[in-house]
């Protein structure tokens, strides 16, 4: 699942995709030291209503474009 990331937003929020782009995560962590990362898959996990160790980060460990897989 792709979905794109803004750090040291106003509030977490998960947006829907808009005409077919990927979901978009808004969180209030900071980028640096996987902060960020890891509160949108926090957020994203509640969101799918899954445990987040059930996400994995395969691509984009330092990019605002990042792909998880839902083991």
């Amino acid at each position: 699942m792709r979905v794109r990331v803004t750090p040291r937003a106003s509030r977490n929020e998960v947006r829907p995709s808009e005409e077919g782009g990927p979901l978009r995560i808004l969180v209030t962590a900071v980028p640096e030291n996987g902060k960020a990362t890891e509160a949108a898959r926090k957020l994203l996990a509640r969101h799918l209503d899954v445990a987040p160790s059930r996400l994995v980060l395969v691509q984009g460990a330092q990019s605002r474009t990042k792909t998880f897989r839902l083991d």
